[in-house]
């Protein structure tokens, strides 16, 4: 697989699975019902000891805004309870992950659990009642997609549609990747869909999410920015996720502000944007600690890097991938689903990005 496409897992298995969905979570068994269960319920994961007096320092005041929405994903990786996450870091919004098809042109959770009367639902209530709200993902990795499944651009936004109408969303993020992204008839379909989707829901917030280089998005993903701007796609964010680059000069901070610097001149390219609003209407979604590919390591460091820049630019969105990894891996643990695999403190990376406003 090309070493800048995959979004993010570091599932524990001899090949990783690249960014997020761990092949429709070993068909959900015993563990995956486990997991979901502490989407309601505190995570029984003892937390680890921190790793410096400043890591355990109090967050930062929070943003509380749709900008600073990072990923949790509910079925995968000995999810914590999203309310306690709200509580230990002040962020508000999370983006939850993954909607899939469950074999035809119909949205579940990880292709297999309904949209209503399950766990999913009943966390995003908690999140909620706390005061916080979410962005719900489609696609990832792994698992079949909405986009390759749904045969029309109206039957693809009939099924986005569910996904708005079950939770009554204010935002939505495509995570186009894997076969979805490198195949072009799918590629004008999603474009075709969300643009259907912004005009049936007014002041919805849609974000198209891919892999990228460290100059930029690459040639597929250029493609489909201009497919957007051709099409007449409004669309809020093109989000760019800077990581399993496989090499590459200078900090992974450095690697993610050159790549978003490529993405900002694709874009103001693409839609005759100034470039105030091509800074606008691009984002970021980052990896927290080891990546997918040996050797590469996002620090504390590399998110505050970040950060400066979103602030500099005022950019449209500041994720990463992902809450459940934010945590000490503890003696002997390896990086993977449910830790970073660097010492830290719980929610060390959280606690950046929850300082962005916008």
């Amino acid at each position: 697989m090309p070493p800048h496409t995959p979004h993010r897992t570091l599932h524990p298995t001899p090949h990783p699975t690249p960014r997020r969905t761990t092949a429709a979570l070993a068909a959900l068994g015993l563990a995956g019902a486990a997991a979901l269960t502490l989407a309601a319920e505190p995570s029984a994961q003892a937390s680890p000891t921190p790793a410096s007096d400043a890591a355990s320092a109090p967050a930062a005041k929070a943003s509380g805004t749709l900008h600073a929405a990072p990923y949790e994903y509910l079925g995968w990786g000995n999810p914590q309870k999203p309310t306690d996450v709200m509580a230990a870091t002040g962020v508000k919004w999370f983006t939850l992950a993954f909607i899939l098809s469950d074999g035809g042109c119909n949205p579940a959770w990880d292709g297999n659990r309904p949209l209503k009367g399950g766990s999913d639902e009943a966390a995003i209530k908690s999140i909620r009642g706390a005061g916080g709200d979410i962005v719900v993902s489609v696609g990832g990795w792994s698992g079949a997609k909405l986009g390759e499944k749904c045969a029309s651009a109206s039957a693809l936004a009939g099924a986005y549609q569910k996904v708005i109408d079950a939770y009554k969303l204010k935002a939505f993020d495509i995570d186009i990747e894997n076969t979805e992204f490198s195949n072009a008839t799918v590629r004008r379909r999603v474009v075709d869909a969300l643009k259907i989707v912004k005009s049936k829901n007014p002041g919805i917030v849609t974000y198209v999410t891919m892999g990228t280089t460290p100059q930029g998005p690459d040639a597929t993903g250029k493609d489909l920015i201009r497919l957007g701007a051709a099409a007449g796609l409004a669309n809020d964010a093109w989000v760019i996720m800077p990581f399993d680059f496989g090499g590459h000069s200078g900090t992974m901070g450095d690697a993610s502000v050159s790549a978003m610097e490529g993405l900002k001149a694709t874009v103001k390219s693409a839609y005759g944007y100034g470039d105030a609003d091509a800074y606008k209407h691009i984002g970021i979604s980052s990896m927290n600690g080891k990546t997918d590919v040996a050797g590469e390591t996002v620090t504390t460091a590399d998110f505050k890097k970040i950060l400066g820049y979103a602030q500099q630019h005022h950019i449209a969105r500041y994720a990463f991938w992902a809450v459940n990894r934010d945590r000490d891996c503890g003696s002997g643990g390896s990086p993977g689903d449910s830790c970073s695999g660097i010492a830290q403190s719980p929610y060390e990376f959280t606690k950046i990005v929850a300082q962005y406003g916008g």
